[in-house]
């Protein structure tokens, strides 16, 4: 069985981030749908992947809106660099040629991005959210 649009979108990412040398530059292969326990920071995670159906021309497609996460907590400078894995993860994939198998990738679109520090006062996280159509 083929994978749906959720999971053919994952795995487009993960490869399309592991092939970015912005990207790679910042975090190395540190690029996980889900990471270990204890992942080494930064990286980078694929966070929620939302699909909604929409219909084309008697073909199915769908709009998803998809986060990536950056992890960050360097002892001085944990909020800038959960900045630049951001922009680095904007200059990746907005207006991106994605390869996604089994659908056309209409367009993917950098929406916003948000920087918190996280509970424990040391880590930062950082969380781009982009919107894709998928056609097929």
């Amino acid at each position: 069985m083929a994978d749906r649009y959720a999971l053919a979108l994952q795995k487009a990412l993960v490869a399309k981030l592991k092939a970015d040398a912005g990207v790679v530059a910042l975090v190395g292969a540190r690029i996980y749908d889900q990471p270990p326990q204890a992942a080494l920071r930064p990286y980078i995670r694929i966070g929620g992947i939302e699909p909604r159906p929409v219909r084309t021309d008697g073909k199915a497609a769908a709009n998803l809106t998809f986060g990536i996460e950056a992890h960050s907590r360097p002892v001085t400078s944990g909020r800038v660099e959960a900045t630049k894995c951001a922009e680095a993860i904007v200059t990746a994939l907005d207006d991106a040629t994605l390869t996604v198998t089994g659908f056309d990738v209409v367009q993917v679109h950098w929406q916003t991005q948000t920087l918190t520090q996280d509970s424990d006062g040391q880590s930062y996280t950082a969380i781009v959210a982009f919107d894709t159509l998928l056609d097929g």
